[in-house]
């Protein structure tokens, strides 16, 4: 028989609850801002009363801004991270589904799949500036990112296995790509989170800031993509995510087509007489 301190016990490594009812919405769950010339786009997570939880608007939301991004040429990066000070997200909003059906559910779990399919198969850089709580779903959005810098306060969790549920948003596959394979079943088992420094020592986060400092970090890293060439660097992505876990003269030959490719673009012309010439380029939209 379970006791009240045996089930009090069981969530005691999670630092989040239910939101409360009478909180009101934002008029947008999800916020796009266009900057730098719009060359970057800064995506957030705006359901702070909630800890970002995602509902069946917001993923619905985040899956037509990604899109539209998809097909905005002039944009070179994007940035996803959280509003608020204390999560980025913590992954489906378990009030909204404490009385659905199973229709219900597994109708909103496909629109889930489309969001996260959405964010993997951008063509364009796209990384997450994790700032604070990243469990379950959350986590698996900052995962299906092409990178992570991180919060000095962010943990890293999946307590799906907690709540009688298998992962089902990318991490059983994602995870043991990013930490030691035991170490991401340990995870996925326990529900058990790692900080945001485990994170870090062990691979899946690039870069660590204070809170404070994330997005200042986050827009460096981003500017930084955006004065290159967007078809060299959506082309060297291609190559990565193309190649991995092919053979090695398969995944070099995948290389080698994007770099052909790019030796007679004339962003090449650009770059190389730019240096040449102690100037900054001035590199066109991405070209395929």
């Amino acid at each position: 028989m379970t006791t009240n301190s045996a089930s009090t016990d069981h969530w005691k490594s999670l630092d989040f609850g239910p939101p409360a009812d009478d909180l009101d919405e934002p008029d947008s769950p999800v916020l796009v801002d266009y900057l730098s010339g719009g060359r970057i786009a800064l995506v957030t997570l705006n359901r702070p009363h909630a800890d970002n939880a995602i509902t069946t608007d917001m993923g619905a939301r985040l899956t037509e801004i990604v899109e539209t991004i998809a097909v905005r040429t002039a944009v070179r990066v994007v940035v996803l991270t959280g509003a608020g000070d204390r999560a980025f997200s913590v992954g489906s909003d378990l009030r909204q589904r404490k009385n659905m059906t199973k229709e219900d559910w597994l109708r909103q779990r496909q629109d889930f799949d489309r969001t996260l399919y959405t964010v993997r198969q951008l063509r364009k850089p796209i990384f997450a500036a994790v700032n604070g709580i990243a469990y379950g779903g959350g986590s698996e959005l900052a995962q299906s990112a092409d990178f992570i810098i991180a919060s000095d306060n962010a943990t890293f969790g999946q307590p799906e296995a907690m709540l009688g549920l298998a992962a089902g948003g990318g991490s059983p596959a994602l995870l043991p790509r990013l930490l030691p394979p035991g170490r991401a079943l340990q995870m996925l088992m326990t529900g058990d989170p790692i900080t945001a420094q485990e994170a870090h020592r062990l691979g899946m986060v690039n870069e660590i800031h204070p809170r404070a400092e994330l997005m200042d970090a986050a827009r460096r890293i981003a500017e930084k993509i955006a004065s290159n060439s967007p078809t060299a660097v959506q082309a060297v992505k291609r190559a990565v995510l193309l190649g991995e876990g092919q053979p090695i003269e398969q995944a070099i030959a995948i290389m080698m087509d994007a770099h052909w490719r790019s030796a007679v673009h004339p962003d090449r012309v650009e770059g190389i007489g730019a240096f040449n010439e102690g100037r900054e380029p001035t590199f066109q939209d991405p070209d395929f």
